[in-house]
């Protein structure tokens, strides 16, 4: 294989691993959503709500502990291990990303933490943004739809760590790959009504 496409491999699956916390923060607050909104159904000047019923207590506090938790596990089980796995595929990405791999616990979970709540705020900023403009909760918004919970993700991570450009730019694209795929995969499940 040639080793601009390993690298290439390497580093979208470091990628993959390093958004982990977020991925997992939005798909549980999703999943274990529900309850009371984050809004208290309280509506703004231009007489729509603040954020909507899909936003709420219960589903934001489980996917920031989700975010927290998945980082807390990445801190004390791979540290070192992700570096040397790195370093033996590829040296220069190893020391690409060096400032992103959590060595341990606390900076794990710290991590976790700054990733799981930037992704759950993030979603929230594009549900505001989508009551503006008279969205309906559920409707698709292209890109936003992919993209707002991740920029807030890497927004809150770079308070902790050193994104690099590279790694910023391949994990916009991954994400909006795997955000079609999963909604491809929840559509023919019958999961979803609404395909995009």
């Amino acid at each position: 294989m040639d080793s601009s496409i390993f690298s290439v491999l390497i580093l979208s699956a470091y990628a993959i691993y390093f958004m982990l916390p977020a991925y997992l923060a939005n798909a549980g607050a999703l999943t274990f959503g529900g309850g009371t909104p984050l809004d208290f159904g309280r509506s703004l000047n231009d007489g729509r709500r603040i954020f909507g019923d899909g936003v709420t207590w219960k589903g934001t506090i489980i996917g920031i502990l989700i975010g927290m938790g998945i980082g807390l596990l990445q801190g004390a089980i791979t540290g070192n291990m992700v570096q040397d796995l790195l370093m033996l595929g590829n040296p220069g990405i190893a020391s690409l990303v060096q400032g992103t791999i959590t060595n341990n616990i606390v900076l794990g979970a710290l991590l976790g933490l700054v990733l799981g709540s930037g992704a759950i705020i993030g979603d929230a900023c594009g549900s505001f943004i989508k009551r503006r403009f008279k969205v309906e909760r559920g409707r698709p918004v292209p890109f936003m739809d992919q993209l707002d919970f991740v920029v807030g993700a890497l927004l809150f991570a770079s308070l902790v760590v050193t994104i690099p450009f590279t790694l910023i730019i391949l994990i916009i694209i991954i994400s909006i790959f795997l955000h079609l795929g999963t909604n491809i995969i929840a559509y023919l499940l019958g999961m979803k009504n609404v395909w995009y």
